[in-house]
């Protein structure tokens, strides 16, 4: 039963992965539209991105001690 939890919690990196593709590509469409503001649109996407790779670096803390507690 322990590794199944471990397994759900590295499931989990799923989400932000998925989370930060979205990101990208409205990012770059944003770029492409209004080229000027690139440095705005790009801070906020790299803000944004450390966030969500945050959220999937806890999963898979959380998978790897449901595996050793």
């Amino acid at each position: 039963m322990d590794k199944l939890q471990a397994g759900l919690a590295a499931l989990a990196v799923i989400g932000p992965a998925i989370g930060v593709g979205m990101a990208a590509a409205a990012a770059v469409s944003a770029i492409g539209r209004n080229p000027e503001a690139a440095g705005a649109i790009r801070g906020v996407f790299i803000i944004g991105a450390a966030f969500a790779e945050g959220l999937g670096v806890l999963a898979i803390v959380l998978g790897i001690l449901s595996l050793v507690l």
